[in-house]
Order: structure tokens, then C-alpha cells, then sequence
């Protein structure tokens, strides 16, 4: 071979063809990196989803504001007496006296005979299904109290009671409260019309 002889076009035609698979790869590359970012951005927000969100939201709002746990319901069993009084109802341990039963909380406790405590619930003064609850609700309130020093345990009862309710048994129950240091009393009232 002589050095006025060309050389051969092969090795410019390795080259381009080198040169456009690599231009190819890059490219293939750079649309692989651009679908992995596109896959984690969000093209549009789906409004069902935030409305049923808020919605949820709304009406959990709604409850927790609405809701109190000195609130009566409505019942043809307990009619409370009526009164002027303004103090607003605290939340604590409620018992509600009806004339046919005797509830702590929502959850009845004892079923009351002909309008009385029955004779093998009583034990002296006592009550003891009612005390059973009592020691219950009061263990709950404490184990509160010990973890979360902004609900301290206040000793107190609030007691809804039909204003038929004989004396005799508001005062079992009353006893009952306080042997498990529910030593404050507060009597759930109507306020009386036009005050």
C-alpha cells in the first residue's frame, strides 16, 4: 500500500453507523426518563374524592360540636323537673332514672319492677348492678386522668331523672355513686320557658 492510495469509506460508515445507534440509545434514554417522571406527577385532581373528603370531614366537625355528654334525649320515660337555673351541664358519669329502668350512660343497668329497685339488687342501701357500672366508669375516668393531665378526675355524677322518680330510690342511687367517689352531684333540669 502506498500513501497516495485513499483509504477505504468502511471505516467512515462504522463510524456514522456507531455514531446514529448511539444518537438512538440517547434518545431512548431520554424518553424512558421523561415516562418515569410523568409517571409520578399527577395530570389532574379527581373531585369526587375531595368532596366525599370533605363531606366526611364536615359532618365530623358537626358531631364533635354538637355532641356533649350531659345532652338528654328526648324520651317519653324521663321528664326532668323544670327549673330556672342557667348553670350549663358539665361532661361526667350520667345516670338516667326513667320509670322503667335505671341507665349509666346509654346502657341500661337495671330493669326496674312496678316503678322499684328490686329487693335482690339491693344490698342495704346499695345498689349492685349500678355499683358494678359505677366502678367501671369511675376505673375508666381515672386511667384517663393518670395519662392526660387536662381531664382530670372531678368526682362528679350527673343524674336525669323523671321528676316522678320516688326520693327513696334517688337516694340508692345517689348512695350507690358515692361509694365510688362520685362525691358531686349535679340534677339534669328543663329550663323553664321564657328565661
Amino acid at each position: 500500500m502506498s500513501s497516495s492510495e485513499p483509504m477505504s469509506p468502511v471505516p467512515d460508515a462504522v463510524d456514522e453507523e456507531a455514531l446514529a445507534r448511539l444518537r438512538y440509545r440517547r434518545a431512548l434514554a431520554r424518553k424512558k426518563r421523561k415516562e418515569r417522571d410523568a409517571a409520578g406527577e399527577i395530570k389532574e385532581l379527581n373531585i369526587t374524592a375531595m368532596m366525599d373528603m370533605m363531606t366526611i370531614l364536615l359532618v365530623f366537625l358537626l358531631k364533635s360540636f354538637a355532641s356533649s355528654s350531659a345532652a338528654v334525649t328526648a324520651s317519653e320515660d324521663v321528664r326532668p323537673p323544670i327549673s330556672t337555673t342557667r348553670a350549663t351541664p358539665q361532661d361526667t358519669i350520667a345516670v338516667t332514672i326513667t320509670s322503667k329502668s335505671v341507665l349509666v350512660g346509654e346502657r341500661e343497668v337495671l330493669r326496674l319492677v312496678n316503678g322499684q329497685l328490686p329487693a335482690e339488687a339491693l344490698q342495704g342501701r346499695l345498689v349492685l348492678p349500678l355499683d358494678a357500672r359505677f366502678k367501671k366508669e369511675v376505673e375508666k375516668l381515672k386511667y384517663i386522668a393518670e395519662r392526660n393531665p387536662q381531664a382530670p378526675f372531678s368526682k362528679e355524677l350527673s343524674v336525669i331523672a323523671d321528676r316522678k322518680v320516688p326520693y327513696d330510690m334517688l337516694l340508692s342511687v345517689l348512695y350507690t355513686a358515692g361509694q365510688n367517689e362520685l362525691e358531686n352531684y349535679r340534677f339534669v333540669v328543663l329550663k323553664k320557658e321564657g328565661d
